[in-house]
C-alpha cells in the first residue's frame, strides 16, 4: 500500500498534539466556552487542532481536512485524500483535569477509511492501522478478546450532548445492556474505547449521536485488530452516520438484540 508512508507522520504529528495537551492538562486557568449547554471546547481543543492542521499542511499540502472544532473543512485538491482530525477527543475530562483524553486522526482515500492513529499522552499509547495490514499499540500487534457471551463482557458507552433534551439519548440502552454484560464503563473517549475493543480491554462498545472525527480512526483499528464494527442494525459501519457499535466479534449478534429494544436516532 503506497499510503503506508503517511503513517510515521500521521503517529509524529498526533505525538506531538496529545504531548501538547498534556503539557497543559492541570492548567488552572484553562479557558473553556460553550457549543451546547454540556458541550464544550478549550483553547487546548483549538491549539492542538491548529497544530495538526499546520503539520498536515507541511506533510500533505494537497490533502483535504475535515475537523472538529468551528466547523473546520478543506476539500482535496487532488479529490483523492481527506483527514479527518479530532484534536482532543475526551473534552470534557480535559475541562476538568481528569486524564482521560487522546488525538484521532484517520485518512479517506475516496471515501473509504485506510489510516488511523489514536495518541493517548497520559498512558504514552499509540494505536495505529493500516487497512488489510492489521493493528497495534506501540508498534506491538494487538486483537480483540475472546469472551464468547455478553454476559461475561465489559462493555463501554457514552452519552449524546442533547442527553437532557431528547429522548433518544442511550438511557435505556445503558440500562439493558447494565442487565445483560458483567459492567459497562463510560470513560468520555469514544476513540479510546474503541481502542480498548480492538486490544482487549473492552468486549464491546456502542454510542450513538457521534461524529465522523470521533470513530474514523478507532473503527479501523477495531476492524484490522479482528473486531466488528457496525450500525444497530448490523449494517456496515458509515462513519457519517448516527449509530456504531464496536465488538470482539464473538458478542456481536447479541449486542444487535440488545439495541433493537431501545431507541434509535
Amino acid at each position: 500500500m503506497i499510503e503506508e508512508r503517511f503513517l510515521p507522520a500521521a503517529v509524529k504529528i498526533a505525538r506531538e498534539a496529545g504531548d501538547f495537551l498534556k503539557r497543559h492538562l492541570l492548567d488552572k486557568q484553562k479557558k473553556v466556552n460553550y457549543k451546547g449547554e454540556i458541550d464544550l471546547v478549550t483553547e487546548g481543543d483549538r491549539q492542538a487542532q491548529k497544530l495538526i492542521i499546520n503539520r498536515l499542511r507541511e506533510y500533505f499540502p494537497h490533502h483535504g481536512l475535515l475537523a472538529e472544532e468551528d466547523g473546520f473543512s478543506t476539500a482535496a485538491k487532488e479529490r483523492k485524500y481527506q483527514w479527518i482530525i479530532d484534536p482532543l477527543d475526551g473534552t470534557t475530562n480535559y475541562a476538568h483535569s481528569y486524564p482521560v483524553f487522546c488525538v484521532s486522526l484517520a485518512l479517506e482515500r475516496e471515501g473509504e477509511v485506510i489510516l488511523g492513529v489514536v495518541y493517548d499522552p497520559n498512558f504514552q499509547e499509540c494505536f495505529t492501522a493500516l487497512r488489510g495490514r492489521g493493528a497495534t499499540c506501540n508498534d506491538r500487534p494487538i486483537k480483540v478478546s475472546s469472551v464468547q457471551e455478553l454476559d461475561k463482557s465489559l462493555l463501554a458507552t457514552g452519552f449524546p450532548y442533547d442527553v437532557r433534551t431528547s429522548e433518544v439519548n442511550n438511557i435505556d440502552h445503558f440500562i439493558n445492556f447494565l442487565r445483560r454484560s458483567q459492567a459497562v464503563r463510560r470513560c468520555g473517549s469514544a476513540a479510546i474505547d474503541l481502542c480498548y475493543v480492538a486490544c482487549g480491554r473492552f468486549d464491546g462498545f456502542w454510542e450513538l449521536k457521534l461524529n465522523p472525527w470521533d470513530v474514523a480512526a478507532g473503527a479501523l483499528i477495531v476492524n484490522e485488530a479482528g473486531g466488528v464494527v457496525s450500525d444497530f442494525q448490523g449494517n456496515p459501519l458509515d462513519i457519517y452516520g448516527a449509530e456504531i457499535v464496536a465488538s470482539n466479534g464473538k458478542i456481536h449478534q447479541e449486542m444487535i438484540q440488545v439495541l433493537s429494544r431501545g431507541k434509535r436516532p
